[in-house]
């Protein structure tokens, strides 16, 4: 029984991004599946991700934060000045309503996705330099976060940042701790590598439920409002994403960082925790400004596939390289 969870969460970690489709496909007929992941059961599925990712943490992975400071703070300001700067830049340049807009604002300003770790991983990047970049920006996250989005937002919306520091702090930080404080008491028991292999696979299912019960609170409007709506909101996420990989790459260039240090920080930079923008948007925005889970739930399924794409190119690259030699 152990080993099929185990091959099941390593095929889920594997084809991440075709499952989250099946399930968006899935939810978008079936709607009234996913009318549990509302609410504070949002909250808490997004909580447990976050503690799978606590349950991966060991010490090494904060020795990486103190040994190499310069690269985690570049790699911290490069996530939290260009993915919330693209995405004001994209709001004025595609002239978004304001829903729209507080929805990709709210994406550029959260903390690198946690399947960016194993986006690293599969394209031969610095994986310990991936785990310490979101570690890093999570940690900062009930800090940044809220500040970021009242300075590109607050024109328009009244953003409760009091509220949004304390939900981050309770949705991220503490299952993260929780998670770390396990690994680190439990971390030599003989049962806990398979529990920790099992992670991944539960992470995607959370993902999963996050992005269905999402599409189950738009539904309506995305029907009501026709293909336009989805294919604005779509072009926005690709060019949003699209230009943090590239950027991201960029900087790592610009500061003559090695090649697989290179596609870390482009990874890092490209793919943002969606799903904790999610629960921000229902919690604060949904009431007043009900489109704004529109980006963030799109974000959610796209950052998993374009990240599996990117790991590709960066692999096909490597093997022409690899030839020419």
């Amino acid at each position: 029984m152990t080993k099929t969870l185990q091959n099941i969460s390593q095929w889920l970690a594997t084809y991440t991004s075709a499952f989250i489709i099946a399930i968006a496909v899935f939810a978008f007929f079936v709607p009234q599946t996913f009318s549990w992941v509302v609410g504070y059961t949002q909250t808490a599925i997004l909580g447990i991700i976050m503690l799978t990712m606590g349950l991966t943490l060991t010490t090494q992975d904060f020795k990486i934060l103190a040994s190499r400071p310069f690269d985690i703070f570049l790699g911290s300001v490069a996530q939290y000045t260009i993915m919330p700067g693209i995405a004001w830049l994209l709001t004025r340049l595609f002239h978004l309503d304001e829903s729209l807009a507080i929805g990709i604002i709210l994406v550029g300003c959260c903390p690198g996705g946690v399947s960016s770790n194993i986006m690293s991983f599969l394209c031969k990047g610095d994986v310990a330099f991936s785990v310490g970049m979101t570690t890093a920006s999570t940690l900062l996250a009930p800090f940044v976060t809220p500040f970021l989005v009242f300075l590109l937002a607050d024109k328009s919306v009244n953003v409760d940042t009091i509220g949004m520091f304390i939900n981050i702090l309770i949705v991220t930080i503490l299952p993260v701790v929780v998670g770390f404080s396990l690994n680190l008491k439990l971390g030599k028991k003989s049962y806990f590598p398979t529990l920790r292999s099992l992670m991944p696979g539960t992470s995607v299912i959370c993902l999963a439920c996050i992005v269905g019960g999402v599409i189950f609170s738009v539904h309506d409007h995305l029907i009501s409002n026709g293909w336009a709506l989805f294919l604005l909101t779509f072009g926005v996420v690709f060019c949003h994403n699209s230009l943090g990989y590239a950027i991201g790459y960029l900087v790592g260039k610009v500061f003559r960082f090695g090649t697989a240090q290179k596609r870390t920080v482009s990874i890092e930079v490209g793919m943002q925790n969606a799903g904790l923008a999610t629960n921000l948007a229902t919690n604060f925005f949904v009431a007043t400004n009900p489109l704004a889970v529109v980006p963030c739930a799109i974000s959610c399924a796209w950052h998993s596939i374009s990240g599996t794409i990117l790991a590709g190119l960066f692999m096909k690259f490597e093997k022409k390289e690899i030839a020419k030699e």
